[in-house]
């Protein structure tokens, strides 16, 4: 089965499995290919990934994978989602520790930590370079973004209390930003540290003139 033939990769329609597991056993079977198909993308890179060699590295029928996915770009999207799923619950948990208003020590917190998941974690600037890779692909990673988004937005509300809708793309802009420069900070010959420390000044500027032209 071709890569390409159930699926309009050209499309702006997200991407998504074809069904989700319900049984823990069929759950087992999804998280397994997901951890096969990361330790393929960073080993060959995902020009290289298919699903045959997902599909051998889960020590798995390849009728299997296609049970779930259509191809190698669902699956990096799902990847791309638990991803974003999973930075959004740690957000929720530093967001509950430091209050909103402490604006400064929540941002700092949670650039450490994400710094951390890409010095740390190499799959995490392989999935997000992956979903670059096409319309289809992009829509799905900008969904699991502004979902992100949404978030960061609602802890800035006491920033920019009467812009709501500036707010929305204050929060895209911030989201972006780390992703890319994160991103640019774990390429070889870049200095990862340097790179964060100045992302940290970036945004937290940022965030300080909006907070002295709402206090005018």
């Amino acid at each position: 089965m071709s890569e390409h033939s159930t699926s309009d990769i050209s499309s702006p329609e997200p991407l998504v499995p074809r069904k989700r597991p319900t049984q823990e056993r069929s759950r087992r079977t999804f998280e397994s290919i997901l951890t096969a198909a990361r330790e393929v993308l960073i080993d060959v890179g995902f020009e290289s990934l298919t699903c045959e060699q997902i599909a051998a590295r889960a020590e798995l029928p390849i009728g299997t994978i296609y049970q779930y996915f259509a191809n190698k770009y669902v699956v990096v999207c799902e990847l791309d989602r638990n991803d974003s799923s999973a930075v959004r619950d740690e957000l929720t948990s530093f967001a509950s520790e430091i209050p909103s208003l402490k604006w400064p020590e929540l941002l700092e917190k949670f650039l450490d930590h994400l710094a951390e998941l890409w010095r740390t974690d190499p799959s995490r600037r392989a999935v997000w370079l992956a979903v670059q890779s096409t319309p289809a692909t992009r829509a799905t990673a900008s969904i699991n973004e502004g979902i992100l988004a949404d978030q960061v937005a609602r802890i800035l509300a006491p920033l920019t209390p009467d812009q709501r809708d500036r707010r929305a793309m204050m929060a895209q802009v911030l989201v972006h930003t780390a992703y890319s420069l994160l991103s640019f900070s774990v390429q070889d010959g870049h200095d990862h540290e340097m790179t964060v420390y100045e992302l940290k000044r970036m945004l937290g500027g940022y965030l300080m003139l909006e907070e002295v032209s709402g206090r005018s």
